[in-house]
């Protein structure tokens, strides 16, 4: 294409090669998605022909190529010498005139288009960027807030120069690219006023664990670049996207952010001068910077674009304060985990430690190596192979040395800034936004970075051990019965789901209520009569939601349509808290409100605690929750399990409390499900499924009960083994009841995660299912299916 600068809307995606990734996908969207209602700010771009033809009329070509010729990336001196030299060579040449008098035309034609008051930002992109195959995520710059010709042509001149950039030369010698093949194209686009608004970035695939039904948005206030940049510690949303199409409000999950600060326009109209960050109202910190309707309307966005494009996405946007609009920025493939290999290695802590430092995982992976605090970007070259890298925040200059560490930690950022992405694409694992991790770690000291367990990271002092297991895809056997999943963490349900498995046999509440929410129940319900300390604790944990009840229904209700999406539309049976007394005297208030028993583990809990006057309001809290998640979500896989329930009388109350409570057996298809566990269940087996659509064995307590062995006792822990005859005669009761009646009969207790012949065993015996600890899944399917 010989023309040297071509409007946004008369490019289609076929012009990669001569405007790069950006310019050409913005073109894409401008033209085909328009009328879908995807609105893209317009603006022009310069082609990499008029690159080219910018570098040869003075042989500037030949003195960059002379110089890289011999030069090694790996001494970052030598680097930023020659870096610095060619830049400064790019942007000391003049434009030539055929260039310079299409930019001035553009802007012209762009400026009559626009609004008054419009402002551009100037952006890079390179004709190898954004391809499927090579993710040049910011390699470029971006210069924001630029007016007035004379600015555009000068941002112009410097994206130009961007292509020469520390980072830039040495990820094309990584990514094997020869130099002179990369040329650049400069988009100026009109900018959105985010500035007074919010931006982020959003992912439609989760960028942990791959899972691709979900649409992940972090959002900030003011100009995307803080979030992109790792500046700030965004907001978080998962939106799942089979509920979305079908029109049902399916914000599955949500995570508050600090957003300290925020990128604004500036008085200046210099590039690199146009903006400055300033505080963020505390107020504002403390509240979510989208509501649900745009939450809803983003990854609306994200669906209809996935689906021209035709693979995962990751797109920025920006909301403008003026008129409340939303706008795509930019979209590219997403690069990582949409094409991660069959092979997976799974990580695994066997060791134990003191946990010093906790942030946002990136990369599901463990690294191990003495810290290297690198407070400036000067001393990047401190940093040796193998050293955990530490620092308030990074960039992607800083590329060439995060390659040589085995763990990243940050003090900002959120998992879809820039260190995020390039950690996920070296494969190193990074701990991001953990607020003050060059404060706590220090000079030289041992540590291990775990990012395998979850959303939350954490650096543990020493060197602990750790595992790799290698897992691939395998075609496994059709198994005699279902082979379900125990899951209690929701930060973990979309990697476990890409197991092979039949649902959930068993989702437990306590996790979320302990690391979710992590107060009483009765101190929410009681909140203005707490005392102020604790008061303090509530209203710092519910900041972003109406009030301390509306957040605890509202996080029991996140965590359960999270393992509930993520294992859609296979069954994920719920069991509502199980928690004994000592367990919830450990929460926030627990101590104002729980007994002391001497015996816990047999006192007040399960059906008997959610029908007594002083807790039956916490159950219903919970009944309100899982309301949510089935009705106004949609999920309606989601059965509910009642755990110890002694007596039929305690089965009679606890389900007509539910149906109270928008929670009618039957009704929308809900299936309630009993733990059988206290031998009077298996005992009276078919009076208590009158009231239950099955029974789920729960072998922990059952062998407990049935032996009178407290499980929790080392000193007779030889004697606990659910295989005792004992146990096995009351579980072939339960067995026998259920498939008289025609109804659900599994189990989900340790037994047969630990015993491969008691698994046999209950097979032969017919369950219907088992439901298992997830890395005991694949092991007990291949198992029991030979027999």
């Amino acid at each position: 294409m010989s023309a040297h600068v071509i409007p946004l809307e008369n490019l289609r995606n076929t012009d990669v090669g001569s405007v790069g990734g950006k310019n050409a996908s913005l073109g894409e969207m401008i033209s085909q998605l328009n009328a879908k209602g995807v609105r893209v700010p317009t603006g022009f771009a310069t082609t990499a022909h008029a690159f080219r033809e910018f570098l040869a009329h003075n042989k500037l070509d030949e003195k960059i190529a002379n110089e890289l010729k011999t030069l090694n990336t790996d001494d970052t001196t030598a680097l930023a010498i020659s870096g610095k030299k060619i830049r400064q060579w790019i942007v000391d040449t003049p434009f030539p005139s055929d260039l310079e008098k299409s930019i001035e035309e553009n802007y012209t034609r762009l400026i009559k288009n626009s609004a008054d008051g419009t402002t551009f930002a100037v952006r890079s992109s390179a004709t190898a960027e954004d391809l499927p195959d090579a993710s040049f995520a910011g390699q470029q710059e971006s210069f924001l807030n630029i007016h007035g010709v004379e600015h555009i042509k000068h941002a112009i001149k410097e994206v130009f120069a961007s292509l020469y950039n520390d980072r830039a030369i040495s990820y094309r010698v990584h990514k094997g690219f020869v130099h002179a093949d990369v040329a650049i194209s400069a988009g100026v686009q009109q900018m959105v006023r985010s500035d007074i608004g919010c931006s982020g970035v959003m992912f439609t695939i989760d960028t942990e664990s791959g899972f691709k039904d979900v649409v992940f948005i972090t959002a900030s206030y003011g100009l995307g670049e803080t979030v992109v940049q790792g500046a700030v510690n965004p907001d978080e949303f998962y939106v799942f996207k089979p509920l979305l199409k079908e029109g049902k409000p399916a914000i599955v999950r949500r995570s508050i952010g600090s957003k300290k600060i925020k990128m604004v326009f500036s008085d200046a109209t210099q590039a690199g001068k146009s903006t400055h960050t300033i505080d963020v109202d505390p107020k504002e910190s403390d509240s979510f910077s989208l509501n649900d309707q745009d939450i809803l309307e983003l990854a609306q966005y994200a669906v209809t674009i996935e689906s021209h494009y035709g693979c995962p996405m990751d797109i920025e946007w920006g909301r403008n304060g003026l008129d409340g609009k939303i706008y795509i920025l930019q979209a590219r493939p997403e690069t990582v985990k949409s094409q991660s290999k069959n092979a997976v290695e799974v990580f695994k802590l066997k060791g134990t430690g003191k946990a010093i430092v906790a942030g946002r995982a990136v990369t599901q992976k463990i690294g191990v190596g003495p810290v290297r605090i690198v407070k400036d970007p000067s001393e990047m070259h401190s940093v040796q192979p193998g050293d955990v890298l530490v620092a308030d925040m990074t960039d992607p200059n800083w590329e060439p040395v995060m390659k040589r560490a085995s763990a990243l930690v940050t003090n900002r950022g959120g998992r879809t800034c820039h260190a995020a992405i390039i950690a996920r694409e070296l494969g190193i694992p990074a701990i991001v936004g953990s607020v003050n991790a060059t404060e706590l770690l220090q000079e030289g000291d041992i540590v291990t970075v775990c990012c395998s367990e979850g959303e939350t990271g954490f650096v543990f002092q020493g060197a602990l051990e750790y595992e790799v297991n290698t897992e691939k895809e395998t075609v496994l056997s059709t198994p005699p019965v279902k082979i379900m999943m125990n899951v209690g963490n929701p930060d973990m349900a979309f990697t476990f789901a890409q197991t092979p498995n039949d649902g959930v046999g068993l989702a437990r509440l306590e996790f979320v209520i302990n690391n979710m929410i992590g107060i009483h129940p009765k101190a929410i319900l009681n909140y203005s009569a707490m005392p102020q300390d604790i008061q303090k604790q509530i209203a710092h944990r519910a900041r972003g939601y109406a009030n301390p009840k509306q957040f605890y229904i509202d996080k029991v209700a996140e965590g359960v349509a999270t393992i509930a999406a993520a294992f859609y539309p296979k069954p994920v049976i719920v069991r509502t808290s199980d928690f004994k007394s000592n367990e919830y005297k450990k929460l926030v208030g627990g101590d104002i409100y729980e007994p002391d028993e001497e015996n816990p583990m047999i006192g007040f809990r399960g059906a008997a605690r959610y029908m007594s006057e002083d807790f039956k309001e916490c159950f219903v809290m919970e009944c309100q929750a899982m309301k949510k998640v089935r009705e106004t979500l949609g999920l309606t896989n989601v059965e509910i399990m009642i755990p110890f329930v002694r007596t039929l009388e305690e089965a009679k109350e606890v389900t007509s409390i539910m149906a109270a409570n928008g929670l009618k057996r039957g009704e929308n298809g809900l299936r309630l499900i009993m733990m059988c566990e206290v031998p009077s269940n298996a005992i009276l087996a078919e009076a208590f499924l009158e009231y239950f659509d099955g029974f789920s064995i729960g072998s922990n307590d059952l062998t407990q009960l049935t032996l009178g062995t407290d499980r929790d006792s080392g000193i007779l822990a030889d004697g606990f083994d659910e295989r005792n005859d004992a146990v096995k005669a009351l579980i072939q009761m339960a067995i026998i009841a259920a498939k008289k009646t025609k109804k659900y009969i599994g189990i989900c207790g340790q037994g047969p995660s630990d015993h491969p012949d008691f698994a046999e065993w209950l097979v032969k015996e017919g369950i219907s299912s088992m439901s298992l600890n997830p890395d005991t899944v694949i092991s007990t399917w291949k198992r029991i299916s030979q027999k």
